[in-house]
This record gives C-alpha cells, structure tokens and sequence, in this order.
C-alpha cells in the first residue's frame, strides 16, 4: 500500500510518498520539501501570523504532485505546526490568518496588567505558554480581534484535511487538541469549566478523537486526522518504541521519549501519541537558533570588515572542533558556561541567557561556538533528566533528529558525550512527513467510530 504524507511546517512544506512492503517495512520513494514564505508583517514585533490560505494552496499544490506521479497512492496523513490556530466559518472556511507557535500576544505586558499567560497560572493553575491556540483565542476575545462569522477553529494541518474533504467542522486527534492549552492529558479532555471561567465559549472547541479517523477523501484517497509534528517526527524516527530518546535540533530544540505512564514536570509535557501512549516532551525556545544568532554576529563583523556576507556555518565548525579539543584539557571553571535561552522557556517566558565563567584564556570566537553548542545539548539534557528521575526510564537507544544535527558534527559528538549514548541520526530527513503517512496507514476501516 502506497500512502502520502504532508508535514506543514513554520518555514517549510514537506511530503513524502510511502511505500509499504511485504515484511512489514515502508520504504520512501519520493521526499520533497517547498518553501512555506508566508508570514505577514504587521509591524507588531510580538506578532506571528501567516497567511493560512496561500499555505494550504501550497501544501495541496505538493499534494497534486505526489498524486500525479503515483497515482496508486491509497491514503493522506497529515501533520504539522502544533500549537497555533486558524478561525474556520460554519461552512468550514478559514478566516483568519495562522496565529502560529511563536506568537507572544499571550505574553504581553500592558500598563499594569500582567501577562495573559501569567494570569492564567494565577487564575487557573494552568501553565499555558504563549502561542497555544486557546492562549491566543482568549487574547483575541478580549481584542475583538475574533472574526465575526468566525464559530470554532483549530491547527493549519486541520484546516488542510477540512479545505481537502469538504468537511465544515474540525476534527482534532488528541495530540493537536493537547496543543492548544487547556487540555488534561490525563484525562483526555479540555479543562472546560476553567475556559468558561477564562470566558471561552466552550461550544467553539473542536471535536477530538483519540485515534486515527477518518476526515473524507480527496481525489479518491482517503484523508486522515492530522496528528502533532512531535508525534509525527518520533513515529517517522523511531515508530513506536518505548524508551527511545529523539533529539531534534531544529529552530528549537527537542527531546521525546515514548512512555505508556503518564508524566509531566518542570518543563516536561505528557504529550498524547496512538494507541493511549504518551511523549514525554521538552522543548527549548532557542536551539539551533541559538548557533545561527551567533553566526548572524560573526557574520556582521566579516560584513563590516570585508564588504563580503557569506555564510560562516562550515568556518565554524572549524571553530567548534578546535574550542572542544581546547575545553577537553579545562577544569569546567575554566570553561565558558553559555545559557542559551535567549528566548526564554516555556516555563519562564521572561528568563534571558547568559555567558559566564569568562576570562582572558578562553575569551576566544572557537570557545564561544564551542559553548554555545554546549549550551544547547545542556538544556535538553536537564529536561531529559527530569523525565528520568520522575520515571526511572532509562533509554536504549538515542535517535537525532533535524537539520541542527545533521549539519553539525561537533553538535552531535557533544550530546553523546552528554548524554553517554550513541547518537543514531533518522534515516529519513522528512521525519514529520514520514510519520503522517505512517499514521495514515494505521487507519481500521473496521474500528473507525465514524
């Protein structure tokens, strides 16, 4: 059976053609990634919006290609940006832009009021970051900023499987639901006495199901329910195997272990996957971005200096490597310490990074790509340490993912050395659209509840 994945993504689109064969394995027959390009600018520098029409005309433009070329394509998965919304009408029609993952609208400060997603903690007892879909409902429902003909809403990769089928209502598998806020994963449902009493119409709430359904067709091929990008990227990566930690180092960072028992921590969700299982998740606001932030700053002083802008990424490897070899003879209070949560955290919107431990021997352009590299294995290795002081996993195997990983090296031996495991990159580079053709496929025609 041939099915098709779509991973849309912040910045890119990405599909997959897959294949399966007769001792169980699929195999990719054709990865193909195009440009996203569709963010708008609003002159509003904590506004992240992007048009979510010409998005979906580019998603199915890829879509289009896949079904012409193979043209026994049976299913569609879907997946992408988790998080963030899109406002559908009663017949089903976007009308609204994407209010994406890295809208700050929630975080806010307004005279003297606190942020919005301060005063959901306060309120509510919910840690709710900026960008989840209900933070930003709620903001929007105070700005009159919801569309007037606007009567739910749900993720991009929702809409794509609507505007595909011609279904007016949303359907959210559970992982999307979850992203949004406001969601016991414990239980598998929103939190709607504490919406209402954040003033959220409950009836706005998007049907969720709990497994893979079906949403219609298109062009013939059944269509399936979207499911989140982490879910898709570990299936894609690892299937579905327990105890195994995904690395991706993408613009954040993030580690994923697969667990049937529930857990959530400092900085740890319990994200719904298939079959009632759980990712364990943490995510850095500032990953590879942080690695491109200090680029963009040797970039400028060869700018100014030379008149010439090229990319430094290959000159810094360089850098990287000489500054580990350095560091490998240093006591650790004579290692530069970097902090890289420039963007904050999930947690602690407000926290800002820093650089330490500075002195004339290491103040040197091969110890800062050196410790700003560290400085992103050790973030996620402080969030894999909670996971495993509160579950007692001990992972045996470690899979990378992601374009921060694949294109760096130096990046990778530092978390082996981190986190005392080899480091196996994914096969497959589209892991997210792997992962959607791979759910497509555990539809049951049988089992389906609708």
């Amino acid at each position: 059976m041939k099915t098709a994945g779509i991973d849309i993504g912040t910045t890119t689109i990405s599909g997959v053609v897959l294949e399966k064969e007769e001792n169980g394995q699929a195999k990719i027959l054709e990865a193909k990634t195009v440009e996203n390009g569709c963010f708008i600018e609003t002159g509003n520098e904590w506004e992240r919006i992007q048009y979510a029409k010409e998005i979906v005309e580019r998603a199915v433009n890829l879509l289009d290609y896949f079904l012409e070329k193979y043209p026994h394509v049976e299913r569609i998965g879907l997946t992408g940006q988790m998080h963030g919304i899109v406002y559908v009408d009663k017949e089903g029609n976007c009308v609204s832009p994407l209010y994406t993952w890295q809208d700050a609208r929630g975080s806010i400060y307004a005279g003297d009021q606190i942020p919005l997603t301060e005063e959901i903690r306060e309120r509510c007892q919910i840690h709710a970051a900026s960008g989840y879909g209900l933070v930003t409902h709620i903001y929007n429902i105070r700005h009159n900023l919801v569309p007037d003909s606007a009567l739910s809403f749900c993720t991009i990769m929702d809409y794509f499987g609507m505007y595909l089928t011609g279904r007016k209502k949303p359907l959210v598998h559970v992982s999307n639901a979850a992203g949004f806020g406001f969601f016991d994963s414990h239980k598998m449902c929103f939190e709607k006495e504490k919406l209402a009493e954040m003033g959220v119409d409950v009836n706005w709430l998007p049907d969720v199901c709990m497994g893979i359904e079906k949403l219609g067709t298109y062009r013939g091929r059944t269509v399936t329910t979207a499911i989140g990008d982490n879910q898709a990227s570990f299936l894609g990566a690892a299937g579905d195997e327990e105890n195994i930690l995904l690395v991706n180092m993408g613009t954040g960072g993030q580690i994923s272990v697969l667990s049937g028992q529930y857990f959530s921590g400092d900085g740890i969700e319990a994200r719904p996957f298939l079959n009632r299982k759980y990712l364990l998740a943490g995510a850095s606001l500032c990953g590879g971005k942080a690695y491109a932030l200090l680029e963009q700053f040797f970039r400028k002083i060869v700018k100014e200096a030379t008149g010439q802008d090229q990319p430094l990424y290959k000159v810094m490897e360089k850098m990287a490597r000489t500054g580990r070899d350095l560091n490998s003879e240093r006591t650790e209070s004579r290692k530069i310490k970097v902090e890289t949560t420039f963007d904050g955290t999930r947690v602690n919107p407000e926290k800002s990074g820093s650089i330490t431990q500075v002195s004339s021997e290491n103040f040197t352009p091969e110890d800062f790509c050196y410790g700003v590299l560290k400085g992103m294995s050790t973030e996620l290795y402080q969030m894999y340490m909670t996971i495993q002081k509160g579950t007692g996993i001990k992972i045996r195997r470690m899979i990378g993912s992601g374009n921060g990983l694949r294109k760096n090296p130096v990046l990778c031996e530092i978390i082996e050395d981190m986190f005392k495991a080899e480091l196996v990159l994914a096969e497959c580079e589209e892991e997210a659209a792997t992962g959607a053709a791979m759910s497509s496929s555990m539809y049951n025609y049988s089992n389906s509840t609708r």
